[in-house]
């Protein structure tokens, strides 16, 4: 079959993806690292490890071989954010379009996706696909918007809609390749501290509080690394905060009521087989925040939770008794 856009990564988000642009009979190749996983998709229609709700469209066609994947002239990375250098090494991918469906910072360099795809596929048109997204309301075809900021401009754009745009996914164009990518990343960690806040009983207003002044953490580190206003209080940005920051269906959410209710960072995410990006990202963000001189309370008690130098009663009450100031959100 002609193949004119594939998906890199086969967890929960990437599948979803797959059945997605599968939606309108398109063949779409979709990479599996697993070969028991590739057998099950092309046998059964089935990813009962990531996406267990969805019966996929016959229009996809799993594989686990990574070279198959070079030349599909649009492709989607959605492989977890610390896995994306090697990857994209691997494939050799020096042309065509890659769109990137991760969310995070590179640990150890402290790069942005954009950089890592950059460096390991050199000559590909970068844009970054972000937003308000749960895979299983994806999958189910059910009404979503996005972000899909692209290095290449307006040209790129006309492109890449063309290819990802279906009735109920519809993506809104921006050039603000790196407020799309800061906002995903920055969410994933506040998404963290709001699960703690579940987990703990504290609340609706408290959750409310910790999201308005988490999306003032994010602005001010969106700012200082030349992001768009308009990018971070948009889809890619609050957006994503908010859908992230309310419901169980989010990984991130989900870890962190695990950590208020009592359990340890190791235990929760040694137990998972999907991977809560905001853990690897909180310390990375912390660490260019305080050289950069940007003040991140928020996401400093994460760190704190996730490497468990204190219990989160106690990194609430820190947060709590920080000095009174003034609301001005980029303070």
């Amino acid at each position: 079959m002609t193949v004119e856009v594939g998906v890199v990564g086969a967890g929960a988000w990437g599948t979803a993806l797959a059945q997605m642009l599968a939606s309108n009979g398109q063949d779409v190749l979709l990479w599996a690292r697993e070969a028991e996983l590739v057998d099950e998709i092309n046998r059964d229609r089935r990813n009962s490890l990531f996406l267990p709700s969805a019966e996929l469209n016959p229009a996809i066609r799993a594989t686990a071989d990574l070279s198959a994947m070079a030349d599909v002239p649009v492709l989607l990375m959605v492989t977890p954010a610390q896995f994306l250098a090697s990857i994209l090494g691997a494939m050799g991918r020096t042309g065509g379009d890659i769109v990137l469906c991760s969310k995070g910072i590179e640990a150890g360099t402290g790069r942005l996706m954009a950089d890592v795809a950059r460096d390991a596929a050199p000559g590909a048109g970068l844009a970054v696909l972000s937003g308000p997204t749960f895979a299983h309301e994806v999958a189910a075809g059910l009404p979503t918007a996005v972000t899909l900021a692209c290095a290449g401009g307006e040209a790129q754009w006309q492109r890449l809609s063309t290819a990802i745009a279906r009735p109920t996914f519809r993506p809104y164009y921006s050039d603000d390749v790196t407020g799309a990518e800061i906002g995903g990343a920055v969410k994933n960690v506040l998404a963290i501290a709001c699960g703690v806040v579940d987990g703990l009983q504290l609340g609706q207003n408290a959750r409310a509080a910790l999201i308005s002044r988490g999306f003032a953490e994010m602005q001010r580190f969106g700012l200082a690394m030349g992001a768009k206003p308009e990018t971070l209080s948009g889809l890619s940005g609050l957006g994503d905060l908010v859908l992230t920051c309310s419901s169980t269906s989010s990984r991130n959410f989900s870890l962190g009521k695990a950590l208020g209710e009592g359990a340890k960072a190791g235990e929760v995410l040694g137990s998972k087989a999907s991977v809560a990006e905001g853990a690897f990202t909180a310390p990375v963000l912390a660490g260019i925040a305080r050289s950069r001189g940007i003040s991140m309370p928020i996401v400093e008690a994460v760190v704190a939770l996730l490497d468990g130098t204190a219990p989160a009663r106690d990194v609430v009450a820190r947060l709590l008794s920080r000095p009174l100031t003034a609301e001005n959100p980029l303070v």
